[in-house]
């Protein structure tokens, strides 16, 4: 049985590329595997943020984890700042960091860039993702592509620490899904669909209506050739459409290939957003029915419960290994 961790930031609802990416091929982990799905609001505090809103999205994307199928009876579901042992490893772990290899990380180059004052936190968050993983013996991390490059510096920091200090640390593999992983924008197909775009037809809620989901996914950008085909390079908005198809319907994207042969853009889009609609109606009452339960802060209460059991363990390893506090 490998122990599994995966993180997401409560900075809005999750799209339907998150959900795609991510979401989706959690519940199948649950039986085999000893997973940790975490809330991770410490990570959401690099950018500035509304107390109230910062709330309520920590409530929803719970809610959203239990609808889409996180069994807390196989899982542990909890929110990051209810388990202290994360910012005081992520502390430890900036110590044997160096600040090179933060000021390489992609994610705060394109964060920080032109702005006049940028949070000390966005530079040094990477090691507080390490310790999120880390804390646990996690084997295996499921994350979308653009995250690689911080799980490779979390294998990094562990490897050092493990040498320099004692080997307590489990080495994190990646796990990242052949297909779906990067589900691309509705309006600009060459980039990745994200809930921070200006143009809000760019992106599906994983809350949004049937009468939003089919607006949008009618107006997504295709081109003048007719054909649906999958060309990433020469048609990316349909290859786009036929990956979302494909993962939503169960079909694949040869055999839809072939259903579309000789037929419109129009009939094709409808039946997309068909599909899309069916995957997410039933997660959303799901969802509605969890938001303002008591089941749900019950299922909080146990899981930040286990989830600080397991941390503080790993954590006196780490500060006894280090000659932190008193025990010899």
């Amino acid at each position: 049985m490998a122990t599994i961790f995966s993180g997401i930031q409560p900075s809005g609802t999750p799209t339907l590329g998150n959900y795609l990416g991510a979401l989706k091929h959690f519940p199948e982990l649950q039986d085999d595997n000893d997973c940790y799905f975490c809330i991770v609001d410490q990570h959401a505090i690099t950018v500035p943020q509304d107390r109230l809103k910062l709330r309520e999205n920590i409530r929803s994307l719970a809610a959203l984890y239990l609808a889409c199928g996180i069994d807390p009876e196989k899982s542990t579901l909890f929110i990051q700042s209810e388990v202290p042992a994360h910012a005081q490893l992520a502390w430890i772990l900036q110590c044997v960091s160096y600040i090179g290899e933060l000021e390489r990380m992609t994610q705060f180059k394109d964060k920080s860039q032109g702005k006049d004052g940028v949070s000390a936190g966005l530079l040094t968050y990477p090691p507080l993702m390490a310790a999120d993983i880390l804390l646990y013996g996690t084997d295996l991390v499921p994350v979308g592509e653009d995250q690689k490059q911080h799980m490779e510096l979390t294998r990094n920091l562990a490897e050092r620490f493990n040498k320099k200090y004692n080997d307590i640390f489990t080495i994190p593999e990646v796990s990242i899904p052949k297909v779906g992983a990067r589900i691309m924008s509705l309006v600009d197909p060459t980039k990745k669909m994200s809930k921070s775009a200006e143009n809000q037809k760019s992106f599906i809620l994983m809350i949004d209506d049937e009468k939003q989901i089919t607006k949008k996914i009618k107006s997504a950008t295709t081109d003048s050739d007719p054909t649906i085909r999958y060309d990433k390079e020469n048609k990316p908005g349909i290859s786009n459409l036929l990956s979302i198809y494909s993962l939503c319907s169960g079909r694949s994207v040869e055999q839809l290939e072939k259903d579309y042969q000789g037929k419109g853009y129009g009939e094709f889009k409808t039946d997309v957003a068909e599909s899309v609609v069916n995957t997410l109606k039933p997660i959303q009452e799901k969802y509605y029915n969890l938001l303002e339960s008591d089941k749900l802060d019950d299922i909080l209460d146990e899981g930040a419960a286990k989830a600080n059991r397991v941390a503080q363990k790993m954590l006196k390893k780490a500060e006894k290994a280090m000659g932190l506090g008193r025990k010899k």
